[in-house]
């Protein structure tokens, strides 16, 4: 095991003790309502969405770049997806496979587009995303006439709000496993192993740790690029039929701010906006521990605008943390 890895498993195993230490605090401070099953359960169905879209926007901030379209492709493929699902003349597991198909299409051909001026013109990735941001929005509301789409089939319901193992785990007292949350433990686990186990993985890594040494040592810099914005186009369409399966409808206003959620969740779970370091897991934990704590808030019934200020402030302190870390490493 190399001396990267051994110190990235040493960060991982702090983080699970801190956060085993936090989720002890918490459940402490709410009477023990913290930790009942049924809102845990609650807890990880309520950050899937961001965890999902979350994955994508890692492996672009690993890259040194950003991606700020992701808010409105929820958006945009949402609204795709529901007149498409809309139009089709069959139904069921069929539907769902041929919508699925047609939103990361949708997804993808938009981190594409994303992803060429930053790699062909070498523009910031920041104002390429801008730019696709409001354009992704303003197409999902021209497209939806500024009203969400309701979906003519119910073969979608079990996606949003449906729970597998349900009638077994309640005799034990246990929720269900939410559907949503399969999906975005998939998608972690698939993309964590891409990460750590792939060539594609390392050379995500080598662009975002010096990008001119990379094309030196023979990576081709552009298409990795190019692929990190496109996979992060197309997590951002699956979040956006787990948000059109869980309100029954494609909306136009679904996505406004969860591309902040995302980057946070990115930047609380360790990876670092120069690049170079991160990981996915350590980001599904940075979006749980966002989660925990709106979801602790909201048990002690501190309103929105505290919880504003606090999210906030872990943000900062997480980009302290690894500025300070930065720097002593680099001593």
């Amino acid at each position: 095991m190399t001396a990267g890895r051994r110190q990235a498993l040493f960060r991982l195993g702090i983080f699970i003790v801190g956060m085993t230490l936090l989720l002890i605090a918490l459940d402490h401070w709410t009477h023990g309502a913290f930790l009942r099953p049924f809102n845990v359960s609650n807890v990880l169905k309520q950050i899937a969405v961001y965890a999902v879209l979350a994955v994508g926007q890692t492996l672009v901030i690993i890259t040194a770049g950003i991606d700020l379209s992701v808010g409105s492709l929820i958006e945009l493929t949402g609204v795709v997806m529901a007149q498409f699902a809309n139009a089709m003349p069959f139904s069921g597991f069929p539907l769902i496979v041929a919508t699925l198909v047609v939103g990361v299409a949708v997804g993808c051909t938009a981190g594409l587009v994303n992803a060429l001026p930053v790699v062909r013109l070498n523009l910031p990735p920041f104002i390429t995303t801008l730019a696709m941001m409001l354009m992704a929005r303003g197409l999902a509301f021209k497209l939806a006439n500024g009203r969400p789409i309701a979906l003519n089939s119910n073969a979608f319901d079990g996606m949003g709000t449906g729970f597998l193992f349900e009638d077994i785990l309640h005799r034990v007292g246990l929720p269900g496993i939410p559907i949503a949350v399969l999906w975005m433990a998939v998608l972690v686990a698939v993309f964590a192993i891409i990460l750590i186990r792939t060539p594609f993985g390392r050379y995500v890594f080598a662009i975002g740790g010096n990008e001119e040494a990379a094309r030196l040592a023979g990576i081709n810099v552009k298409l990795i690029k190019t692929a990190v914005y496109v996979i992060s186009g197309g997590c951002a369409a699956i979040a956006g039929l787990l948000y059109m399966a869980r309100f029954a409808s494609g909306s136009p206003n679904t996505g406004i701010g969860s591309e902040l959620q995302s980057i946070a969740a990115v930047v609380v779970g360790g990876t670092s906006l120069a690049g170079g370091r991160g990981s996915v897991i350590g980001t599904f934990f940075g979006a749980l521990l966002i989660g925990l704590l709106n979801n602790v808030m909201n048990l002690l019934n501190i309103e929105s605008y505290t919880q504003d200020i606090v999210l906030g402030a872990v943000i900062l302190l997480a980009v302290i943390v690894d500025e300070l870390r930065k720097r002593y490493l680099s001593r």
